[in-house]
């Protein structure tokens, strides 16, 4: 995939496409958290139907796995959307990301650890999608400022020619598009976590908090 593309564009142009259509259509989210989700929900669930997918083995410990959860299914129960959005939660095995991130311990957030994290998630969504006939599949992970919207995209359209399925692009930060999830969160009171998810992230963020309160 081609540097600078511009994936609100080709979503923008997509959601024309989908809006001319008579049937809506069957969107597989795949979501880390209730704050990220929010914004993004508010603005597929006029589109699609959805099923948000919680699949994020790189949680730790199991209390902020369970937490999210907790979270986002609220979320989703409290909020007003025009089509139906039901919630899966995917089986928790932390072993699966520690045993793929093994040998990248000690990579920043943001390299190469977290790309493998990226696909790890985004396959098992694709996997997903093929095996339960989703028209199409994404991710909530780019409205992060801290997330990498050419990686995620290019992850995603691989796997959907990967497994034949339809991979719905997205940089879900435009269009203030982060700013309203955190609109949406302090609406709804939502538990705001201060690192991304995994144990290594968690690390970074503490160090980060000792050297500012040096």
């Amino acid at each position: 995939m081609k540097n600078n593309v511009n994936f609100q564009q080709k979503l923008d142009e997509k959601l024309v496409e989908i809006t001319s259509e008579q049937e809506t259509p069957n969107l597989l989210l795949h979501a880390c958290c209730a704050p990220c989700s929010s914004y993004v929900l508010e603005y597929l669930a006029q589109f699609f139907r959805i099923t948000v997918f919680f699949y994020n083995p790189n949680i730790s410990p199991q209390e902020e796995f369970d937490k999210r959860v907790l979270e986002l299914e609220r979320f989703i129960t409290e909020f007003p959307v025009v089509h139906p959005v039901q919630l899966e939660v995917g089986e928790y095995h932390p072993e699966v990301f520690l045993n793929m991130a093994k040998g990248l311990e000690q990579e920043p957030e943001g390299g190469s650890r977290c790309y493998r994290c990226y696909e790890q998630r985004l396959e098992e969504t694709a996997k997903k999608c093929r095996k339960e006939g989703y028209d199409y599949f994404t991710t909530t992970l780019s409205i992060s400022p801290y997330k990498n919207a050419q990686w995620l995209n290019e992850i995603g359209e691989r796997m959907a020619d990967r497994y034949g399925i339809a991979y719905l692009v997205s940089d879900f930060k435009k269009k203030n598009g982060y700013r309203r999830s955190i609109e949406l969160s302090q609406e709804y009171q939502l538990y705001r976590q201060d690192y991304c998810g995994c144990t290594y992230s968690k690390a970074e963020r503490e160090r980060m908090k000792q050297n500012k309160n040096k």
